[in-house]
């Protein structure tokens, strides 16, 4: 590095950085420990790393780039590959036409810059950033440090897990022995049951709702869901991937030997003085079996209503209804848009001594106080409708049902709610006036659906803006646009958004709430469904009494500051009218 340093060295005291004295006694050290002179100024804090990118920029009439600063669009990160990024270090930061604007730490190493040329295709532009900077934007973007996933998530690396990793390469263990155990005698401290254990903890400590085992042909990939995005992590060699694999089996009692059908079980594991459910699901896959744990919290489950991210005129709407003696409140939404979470809250606060509630689930995820809790089994014939024959019974005021997924289960529940019973459940729609044909569908008859539906409310999840580093955001016109919004409408808006932090893992969030769509039946809408009106007549009816879209709830919550317009736009759709 001498000969890098002696231009370098002569940039820094032109620019002021470092004097003639210092450059002197640096050199003598330098010389004695045999280090660079620039390295070792770094390190006695003589120089920032900023210092040091702004000499090299200076130098080749580059410009300086704080990546820290900027926030990179997954599609400019996808236009250089991982393993480029990680061999060469460098950032892609623009593109114009042909030409990519590439941020790297040496714009002195042309052997970089002409194979970036011949990787990419394109006309390389560079821009210069610190050594420091560079890492921090190389973890974040393409993996080490930082929530995120693939194309342009940033990634996150656990330093406990790569040391569990690191002994398990370095030590003689017979893998062999691990992946064969019956489950009987299991070593505590063998490595690759320090690397599974390592893996659930820190996924728990993450806060992720999911870990995800992927098998690829040349590598085995982990990644956690936090905050509803996938975040890769560093992955253990592919060569653990049989071990780990079947220790999880066994974890989850699942048979080990069969590696040709999908396979389901649960694990429950302690994580300091808290006890963790994993509901684990194991499914055939080209390079071996993809293993995803959804970690269930029976501790961590917030029950309030203000936490769903109700509004306040929004939470007394929800309040008369589950309030109601009978009828169904039915929540609507994709997988993974929390409305087993909305319907356990509902059960929450109206859980009192003098009411009997029954759940019938599958599987039931947490444990709630004084509520009955039946399991689905189908295995020895326990289906919903058959749970829900028995336990009507058993003369409850207040019936959940996980889902309602075929008609007998429909009719049973219907019949319940027309029998002085409050019954809530779930569908799977995009929206709440779908609900109503998604029903008719399967088979109710219209005029039953009209009689006994309450209210149909759809949900999805957006993220926190974190508290900690959230920030006043000047919104640009642009987005204003995007959200229909007019800047002279909106004069008290906060708009925020979250900088960065260790709080947040640098990604600006931290933590979900709801965006809702609450569709309260009335006469009208009720004569509409008997009449077999289609879902679009059905939502102009809805709009019609007041009812807020989920894009229009999410746009309150934008200008409210508690998340960003990119979170609303990813989990709604615009409202064609």
């Amino acid at each position: 590095m001498a000969e890098k340093d002696d231009y370098l060295v002569d940039i820094l005291v032109d620019l002021g950085f470092l004097t003639s004295d210092q450059v002197n006694k640096l050199r003598e050290e330098a010389a004695a420990a045999s280090v660079g002179v620039v390295d070792l100024a770094v390190a006695n804090k003589l120089l920032r790393p900023a210092d040091v990118a702004q000499a090299k920029a200076a130098h080749f009439g580059a410009e300086v780039v704080h990546l820290a600063d900027l926030k990179l669009s997954d599609e400019i990160i996808a236009l250089v590959r991982r393993d480029i990024a990680k061999k060469y270090r460098a950032i892609p930061v623009a593109q114009h036409g042909n030409t990519i604007t590439v941020a790297v730490s040496d714009p002195s190493d042309l052997d970089t810059i002409d194979s970036l040329q011949h990787l990419l295709r394109a006309e390389i532009e560079l821009k210069v950033a610190s050594d420091e900077d560079l890492e921090a934007a190389l973890n974040k973007y393409y993996g080490g440090g930082g929530p995120g996933g693939g194309g342009g998530k940033p990634k996150q690396e656990n330093a406990k897990m790569q040391q569990t990793i690191q002994e398990l390469t370095e030590s003689e263990v017979s893998i062999t022995k691990v992946a064969q155990d019956d489950g009987t005698e299991v070593n505590a401290d063998a490595p690759v049951i320090k690397l599974v254990n390592s893996l659930i903890v820190e996924a728990f400590k993450m806060r992720a709702s999911d870990i995800h085992l992927e098998p690829l042909a040349k590598s085995f990939r982990v990644r956690y869901r936090i905050d509803g995005v996938l975040c890769e992590m560093k992955g253990p060699p592919k060569r653990l991937q049989a071990s780990i694999l079947s220790r999880l089996k066994i974890q989850s009692n699942m048979s080990i030997s069969e590696k040709r059908i999908p396979q389901d079980g649960r694990i429950q594991s302690k994580v300091g003085t808290k006890l963790i459910d994993l509901r684990v699901s194991c499914l055939p896959t080209n390079h071996g079996e993809s293993i995803v744990m959804r970690i269930l919290d029976k501790e961590g489950l917030r029950l309030g209503l203000p936490e769903l991210g109700f509004f306040t005129d929004d939470q007394q709407t929800f309040e008369r209804l589950i309030g109601m003696p009978d009828g169904i409140l039915l929540v609507t939404g994709p997988t993974g848009s929390g409305k087993t979470t909305t319907l356990y809250s509902c059960l929450h606060f109206i859980n009192r001594p003098d009411r009997k509630i029954i759940t019938v689930e599958d599987p039931v995820e947490y444990q709630l106080a004084g509520i009955n809790q039946v399991q689905v089994n189908e295995t020895v014939g326990l289906s919903f409708a058959m749970a829900l024959r028995s336990i009507l019974r058993q003369a409850p005021n207040v019936i959940m049902l996980g889902e309602i997924r075929d008609l007998e289960t429909a009719s049973i529940a219907i019949n319940a709610s027309l029998t002085g019973h409050l019954v809530f459940s779930t569908l799977h729609t995009n929206d709440a006036p779908a609900a109503v044909a998604r029903l008719i569908d399967i088979g109710v008859k219209p005029f039953l659906v009209a009689s006994s539906t309450r209210a149909l409310m759809a949900q999805r999840l957006v993220r926190k803006v974190c508290k900690q580093c959230a920030a006043p955001y000047n919104i640009p016109d642009s987005e204003l646009r995007t959200l229909n919004l007019d800047r002279s409408n909106i004069t008290n808006a906060n708009f925020m958004k979250g900088k960065g932090c260790a709080n947040c893992s640098n990604s600006g969030y931290r933590g979900r709430f709801g965006v809702f769509e609450i569709f309260v039946i009335d006469d009208e809408a009720r004569k509409l469904i008997y009449d077999r009106v289609p879902s679009s007549v059905l939502r102009i009816r809805a709009r019609e009494m007041g009812m807020r879209t989920l894009r229009e709830d999410g746009i309150r919550k934008v200008i409210a500051g508690m998340t960003t317009t990119e979170e609303v736009l990813r989990a709604t759709v615009g409202d064609a009218e």
